[in-house]
Order: C-alpha cells, then structure tokens, then sequence
C-alpha cells in the first residue's frame, strides 16, 4: 500500500489500522441458529524476544460460526441432541482473542455474539456449562479429530492460521483483535465481494476519527503544547499576484515600470 499510493510505511500502516477498526459494524445482527463454537490456539511473535521460534507462545481465540442449510441457504433448523448436521454450509462468524478458556471469558463471548435461544454445538467443554439462555449441544471429541465433529469452526480456524501465517508471517499480541476483525469481514463476504468496498466506506463514514495515539494506546507527546506556526511561504502568481497564505495581495504601480516595487 504504502508503494501504491506513493506514502510513508507508518502512514500506510495507520490507515489499515483505521480500516480495520471501520470493519466492525456496531449495528450488526447476532449469530442465530446452529452454532458451532471451540477455541484455538494461535503461534505469535515475540517483538521482545526475536530471535525465538514463532511457536514460543499462543494466542486464544475463541470462533463461532453459524450452520446454514445447503440447499436453500438460510439458517439451519435445531435438531435432536447428538444429531449428525449433514447437507450443510458455514454462515457468518466472529472472533475473538481471550486470555483464558474460563467460564468468564467464553460466557462473555457467547452473550455479545451470539443470539439468545440458539443452539450451541461445542465439544463440551466445562466452561460452556451453566450458561442460561442457549440449547447446548456437546459433541465429545474423544480421540477422535476435532474437525470431524465440529467441522465448519475448525475449517474456519483452519483458514485464519493460513492466512496469518502466509501473509503476516505470524501475528503479534498488540492489535491482535483488528486482525481478526479483518478475516471476519472478509470470511462473512466472501459470496459478495462486490459489495465489501462499498460497505467498508459506509461503515468508515459512521466511524468516529481515531488518532495514531489513541491506536497505539499512548499519550499524545505533543498534546498541550504550544504549536510554533512557520511562517507562510511566499510566492509569486504568474500574473505578479503575490499569495503568503493570507490573501493575495496587489504590487505597487512601480513595479509595472521594471522597478522593484514594494507591496502596496
């Protein structure tokens, strides 16, 4: 980006931050339905230790994604407990890193993204027990792969390890969550891709302006101090008008005659 439009790497990589925080829009709908939710771990960089293997540490992330019937489309109707979900598509998901897979972090997951009275396919984990509001559905993974019964969260996993590792050779903690706000709006329009450039636009126009500080999340160095104004540069218009920033201003009659006239 920074080569296409012809800027500096930290104004190009400012504006993607900003673009990726536009890509969440504060109005969109829960996930409804057949869910399928599970955590992974991602490998991540270490900018203070750099010269450690990129498998030294892990990242949460917690996904659901909706389960949609193949045919028609629309969203998957519940059915019996333990029941095999064939003939299936994946829908729309979110993501989101936790610090821990307690009941806290996936019960407050699961109230933010997912609509009331879904059904929640999981591999039962304790942490999803005692959740009130929800159909739970465990499938014991065992020692079986976990894509097998939970597939569609697990190809999704699948492909934001892929796309991490391949084209940012890795993710780091800071800013981990705008990263994955980017796969999410690029996974739930992948069937509509004509119509992501005009929706991140009308979602970037209802966002409020954020600074390059308030990103990285640090004080303003300079905020409170006086700003010293250069003074305006002079020039020259073609036809004799000299602009200084603060309005042209008119040459003297003199100056029509070859001498060097002074501003009237």
């Amino acid at each position: 980006m920074a080569g296409q439009l012809g800027i500096t790497y930290r104004a190009a990589w400012l504006l993607e931050q900003k673009l990726r925080r536009a890509m969440v829009d504060p109005n969109r709908d829960p996930l409804d339905g057949v869910i399928e939710i599970d955590q992974t771990e991602m490998p991540f960089h270490d900018l203070e230790e750099p010269g450690k293997p990129l498998k030294e540490g892990k990242i949460i992330v917690i996904g659901a994604v909706e389960v949609r019937d193949k045919t028609t489309g629309k969203a998957q109707k519940p059915k019996a407990l333990g029941a095999k979900y064939l003939d299936t598509l994946s829908g729309r998901c979110r993501m989101e890193v936790i610090p821990s897979n307690e009941k806290p972090n996936i019960h407050a997951f699961i109230k933010a993204n997912i609509a009331p009275g879904a059904t929640l396919v999981c591999d039962g984990h304790a942490s999803y027990t005692g959740l009130v509001g929800y159909r739970h559905d465990p499938r014991i993974v065992g020692n079986m792969a976990a894509h097998i019964p939970l597939r569609w969260i697990h190809r999704v996993f699948a492909l934001l390890k892929r796309w991490g590792l391949g084209t940012y050779h890795g993710f780091r903690r800071e800013h981990i969550d705008t990263y994955l706000n980017e796969f999410v709006f690029r996974y739930n329009r992948r069937y509509y891709r004509h119509v992501s450039f005009e929706t991140i636009l009308g979602l970037s126009a209802d966002h409020a302006p954020m600074s390059y500080w308030e990103i990285i999340q640090r004080d303003n160095p300079r905020k409170g101090r006086p700003v010293n104004r250069k003074s305006p540069r002079q020039r020259k218009t073609q036809e004799g008008v000299q602009i200084d920033g603060t309005g042209p201003k008119k040459r003297c009659p003199k100056a029509d005659d070859g001498h060097n006239g002074s501003e009237a």
